[in-house]
């Protein structure tokens, strides 16, 4: 338990002091055995009869998978939404207050989850399918977590604004005159996502590709759903970074926005789920982290929110790019975490907010 409630700052700091090897090793020895679903599993869960989930995913996903699941199982579900540094900062506060409602989580911020591991407030718990379908690079070495859903950040233009020849292939491109005051980007300060993404695109392409941006006077927006609206608005034609299922959520709808897949490679956001030791419902949330991992969870991820899986048995929605046939940046948490203070920093510097 939190002697007192932390900023997110100040714990992912402290949890940079080791590294990631180490994490693993002082929280655990080795991941538990794999979990079936057993009958008595179901039944237990029944009998305490709701679990409650926080979560950054968009509310109309949360509440697909949360009715999918009570369908399922007859337990009830409680979806509490809300942006990854909320959910950071109020589960902070619950556990400085000795307030244990959270049974299961996940935000699209793996650093996050490196540091609740760190203060010992996640239950081992390793779902038969994460065990069977999922390579060891997508999930915690000792049970902790798992990525139980992933997207891309990508660029993105108005087709009725920018011809499809004109319109920017690479990072590189938006450095171009012919996008000065064209361009929208989301802010590091404000969206887990946009910080990941931010600290890809730095650790690829340098900070002076960050400054010449810059100086392309780019509208600033907060949420990394933001910039595609202002794309589809017209308001700024062309956007550095955004969420790719958005993106693709509104052109299948007819929206007037296409995904760009940056010759560089796209900053792949890893969005992990996890239980909590002191979870009220402890055996809800281990039926429920099970079924986010099945197939069927896995698909409903994919089919309402435009994600990506990482389920082997899992298949992307007809129409849209492979997730093997896209150059990707890996994320890296631990690098993120120690650098976290001078990307907010520089960032401020550069662009003025």
């Amino acid at each position: 338990m939190l002697a007192k409630a932390l900023s997110r700052r100040t714990v992912l700091k402290a949890s940079a002091t080791l590294p990631f090897a180490a994490l693993a090793t002082r929280v655990m020895a080795a991941a538990p055995p794999a979990t079936t679903v057993t009958p008595e599993l179901i039944a237990a869960a029944q009998k305490e009869g709701s679990v409650v989930w926080y979560t950054s995913a968009d509310l109309q996903v949360a509440e697909g998978l949360g009715k999918a699941f009570e369908r399922k199982y007859g337990v009830t579900m409680r979806v509490e939404r809300a942006g990854a540094e909320r959910i950071f900062t109020r589960i902070s506060q619950e556990y400085a207050a000795n307030i244990h409602s959270v049974d299961a989580c996940n935000t699209g911020d793996l650093a996050q989850f490196i540091t609740w591991k760190e203060q010992k407030l996640l239950a081992p718990y390793v779902p038969e399918d994460v065990a069977r379908h999922f390579t060891a690079e997508y999930r915690d070495a000792d049970g902790m977590h798992a990525i139980v859903r992933s997207s891309l950040c990508v660029i993105a233009y108005n087709p009725e604004l920018v011809k499809k020849e004109d319109a920017p292939k690479s990072f590189a491109d938006l450095l171009e005159q012919k996008w000065l005051n064209k361009l929208v980007k989301a802010n590091p300060s404000y969206s887990g996502t946009i910080i990941t993404s931010t600290y890809q695109m730095v650790k690829h392409l340098g900070w002076p590709y960050l400054e010449k941006l810059a100086k392309q006077k780019v509208m600033q927006v907060q949420s990394a759903t933001d910039s595609p609206k202002k794309v589809i608005l017209g308001e700024r034609p062309v956007m550095v970074d955004g969420n790719e299922y958005n993106v693709l959520i509104m052109k299948e709808t007819g929206k007037a926005i296409e995904p760009v897949y940056a010759t560089e490679g796209s900053p792949m956001i890893a969005m992990p789920s996890a239980i909590f030791a002191a979870a009220p419902h402890p055996n809800a949330a281990r039926l429920f982290q099970s079924f986010l991992f099945t197939p069927e969870g896995q698909q409903l991820f994919v089919d309402l929110g435009g994600l990506r899986s990482v389920h082997a048995q899992v298949k992307d929605k007809p129409g849209r790019v492979p997730l093997a046939s896209i150059k990707i940046m890996n994320t890296d948490p631990e690098g993120m975490i120690s650098h976290m203070d001078e990307l907010k920093t520089r960032y401020s510097q550069y662009f003025g907010v």
